[in-house]
C-alpha cells in the first residue's frame, strides 16, 4: 500500500545571495519543478515568524514515499535537470531535507487545503504554522505512549483553540533508514487565532503531557512560521514544463507519460481553483492545440466560464515518438484519461469536446470512462470509420513520401506542402480564405510541419473504429456540432445524436467547415457555453 507523507525542507539564504533572487529561484524554478511531478500533491513555502533559524521551510505532500526513491524524482537532483541557476543559487542556501510519513490528522469540518485557496486569499497569505519536532524514550512503548496523546488528547484539545484548522502528526519515514527516530507535529491555524489564549494554554498544561515531558520526551524544538507565496514564469531545462503566471489568465505547459512510456505534452489555464470543472479540447488529426486559440479567448472572456479550468494537448502523432503499439481509438482514449488521472480529475468533472479524431475520441472517452465524464461535446466526426478511409489516407501517406519534405530544426521527416495545402482547402470554406487568411495559414503550417512517422502511425485510428453499439448503451449527456459546409457531416451527425442512448441534440454552425472553433470561435463559444450552462446549472 502507498505510504502518505511529507518532504520537509528547511532553507537559509547566505548574506551572499539577494533576496530577489532566492524568492524568484524558488518560486519561478524549484518549486514548480517538483508540482510537475505527480506524486507531489501541493507545495508551500512558510517564512518563520518566531525569529530563528532557518527562516524558511518548503512542505510537500507527497502520496507515496516510495515515489522519492526512485529515478523520476532523483533527477531532479542531478544535472539532467539542474539548471546553472539552481546549482548557483543553492550553492548560497543551507538546506535541510527530512522526510516523514504521515501518523495521524485531525481537521476542522469545513477545512479547505491551501492549494484550493487563491494565492491573493487573505486565509492564504496569513495562515499560521507551528511545528514541533520531537525526539523521545528509544523504549518503542512509550515512543507509542507519545503518539497516542497526540491522538487521545492533544488533538482533541487543539481544536477547541479560536482559528485552529488541522493538525498532523508524522515520524521520520521508513525509506530514510539512515535518521534518527522523530516525530514532526504539524499545527495550522487561521491568520486571527487564539494561539496563547485559555484554550492553548490548558492543552499545554495536562498533568498527561507534562508525564510525558519528563518520563519519554528527550528533546523538542517548536517553530512558529507564516504561509509565504511568490510567482513568476519559469521554464525547465529540456523546456518540457512552463510556467506563465497572470493575474487574469495564469497556464502552465507540462506533460503526461502514458503506460507505454509516450509523452503527452498539455497546457492547462483558466481557473486557479483545483477543484473546478475541467474543459478538455481534443484535437483533430494533424494539428496542434493551437486551432483552439481562438475559441478559449472567446470562451474564457465570457464571466460564466471563468470557473473552468481549460486543458488542451497533442494527440498521439504529432510528433514522431507515438509509441509501438497499434493506434486505435480505445488507445487515444485512454491517453485522455491518464491526461484526466495526471490533473486529478474529481468524477464526472471533465466537459471534453473534440473534433473529427478528437470528436470520435471523446465521444469514446465517455462511453469507456463514464464516471470520469460530466458531458461530451463531439464536433465534424463520424461514430464509425467508412471503408474508404482506409484507402483515403494512404494515399495521403503515399503523397507527403513523394514530397519527401525534413524539419528545417530536426531534419525529420514531416507531412509537407502538398498535403497541407490539399487538407486545409477541404477543411475551410473558400470564404474565410478572403476574410481569415492568417488564421487559416496558421493551421496549413500546423499540418505542414506534422511529423510523417507520427501521422501515419496514428492515422490508423481513423481507418477501422465502431462504436455505434457502445452509443446504444451511453450513461453521459452529449451534444453533437457540426459546419454546417462539411460535406455530408450534417447529415451523418444528426444520426449520431439519434444513435444516441437517451438522444442529443445537433447544432449547425453557419459558414464553417470541418473546424468550426477556427472559422467561427464566437458562434462555437456560445454553442459550448448554453450547453455547459445547462449541464452546470
Amino acid at each position: 500500500m502507498p505510504t502518505p507523507g511529507l518532504l520537509y525542507v528547511t532553507m537559509q539564504p547566505k548574506g551572499s545571495l539577494p533576496e530577489a533572487q532566492f524568492h524568484d529561484w524558488y518560486n519561478t524554478e524549484h518549486g514548480p519543478l517538483r508540482l510537475r511531478l505527480p506524486f507531489i500533491t501541493n507545495g508551500f513555502r512558510f517564512r518563520a515568524t518566531d525569529g530563528e533559524q532557518p527562516e524558511y521551510v518548503a512542505l510537500y505532500d507527497i502520496t507515496d514515499m516510495d515515489e522519492l526513491t526512485r529515478k523520476t524524482y532523483l533527477d531532479l537532483r542531478t544535472d539532467l535537470i539542474k539548471t546553472e541557476r539552481e546549482k548557483k543559487t543553492m550553492a548560497q542556501i543551507d538546506v535541510g531535507r527530512l522526510l516523514y510519513d504521515l501518523v495521524d490528522e485531525r481537521r476542522v469540518s469545513d477545512y479547505r487545503p491551501l492549494e484550493t485557496q487563491a494565492d491573493t486569499d487573505a486565509e492564504t497569505r496569513g495562515s499560521v504554522m507551528v511545528a514541533v519536532t520531537t525526539t523521545t524514550h528509544p523504549d518503542p512503548e512509550k515512543q507509542a505512549e507519545h503518539d497516542r496523546w497526540y491522538r487521545d488528547e492533544h488533538f482533541e484539545m487543539l481544536s477547541r483553540v479560536p482559528g485552529w484548522r488541522r493538525s498532523r502528526l508524522f515520524v521520520t519515514a521508513a525509506i530514510d533508514t539512515q535518521a534518527p527516530r522523530e516525530t514532526l507535529a504539524l499545527h495550522e491555524y487561521a491568520p486571527v487565532n487564539g494561539l496563547g489564549g485559555d484554550a492553548h494554554k490548558a492543552a499545554m498544561s495536562t498533568p498527561w503531557r507534562e508525564r510525558l515531558q519528563k518520563d519519554v520526551v528527550a528533546s523538542k524544538r517548536r517553530r512558529t512560521y507564516q504561509c509565504h507565496d511568490c510567482a513568476g514564469p519559469w521554464s525547465s531545462n529540456d523546456g518540457k514544463t512552463r510556467t506563465f503566471p497572470s493575474t487574469t489568465r495564469p497556464a502552465v505547459e507540462s506533460f503526461v507519460t502514458t503506460a507505454d512510456g509516450v509523452e503527452i505534452p498539455y497546457r492547462l489555464e483558466g481557473s486557479t481553483d483545483p477543484t473546478a470543472p475541467v474543459v478538455v479540447l481534443s484535437n483533430s488529426i494533424l494539428v496542434d492545440w493551437h486551432i483552439w486559440d481562438r475559441f478559449v479567448d472567446a470562451f474564457l472572456a465570457r464571466r460564466e466560464n471563468q470557473r473552468y479550468r481549460v486543458v488542451r494537448y497533442l494527440t498521439r502523432g504529432r510528433h514522431s515518438a507515438s509509441g509501438s503499439q497499434p493506434v486505435n481509438i480505445d488507445l487515444l482514449a485512454s491517453d485522455l484519461n491518464t491526461l484526466l488521472d495526471h490533473l486529478r480529475v474529481p468524477p464526472k468533472a471533465a466537459r471534453l469536446i473534440g473534433v473529427s479524431l478528437g470528436g470520435v475520441t471523446v465521444l469514446n472517452t465517455s462511453l469507456l470512462f463514464p464516471e470520469r465524464v460530466g458531458a461530451f461535446i463531439s464536433c465534424d466526426t463520424n461514430s464509425s470509420a467508412p471503408e474508404s478511409n482506409r484507402k483515403a489516407w494512404s494515399d495521403r501517406v503515399a503523397m507527403c513520401k513523394e514530397e519527401g519534405s525534413v524539419s528545417a530544426e530536426t531534419q525529420e521527416p514531416i507531412v509537407g506542402e502538398n498535403l497541407a495545402e490539399v487538407t486545409t482547402r477541404r477543411w475551410f470554406v473558400p470564404e474565410s480564405y478572403e476574410t481569415q487568411p492568417e488564421v487559416l495559414a496558421a493551421v496549413k503550417e500546423a499540418v505542414r510541419t506534422n511529423s510523417l512517422k507520427g501521422f501515419e502511425h496514428s492515422v490508423q485510428a481513423l481507418c477501422a473504429y465502431d462504436i455505434r453499439e457502445r452509443m446504444a448503451s451511453a450513461t453521459v449527456p452529449g451534444l453533437f456540432v457540426a459546419g454546417a459546409n462539411d460535406g455530408v457531416l450534417p447529415q451523418t451527425m444528426q444520426k449520431m445524436a439519434a444513435d444516441l442512448k437517451g438522444g442529443a441534440e445537433l447544432k449547425i454552425i453557419e459558414k464553417a467547415g470541418h473546424l468550426p472553433m477556427v472559422e467561427q470561435p464566437e458562434a462555437f463559444a456560445q454553442v459550448v457555453t448554453d450547453f455547459l450552462g445547462k449541464i452546470d446549472a
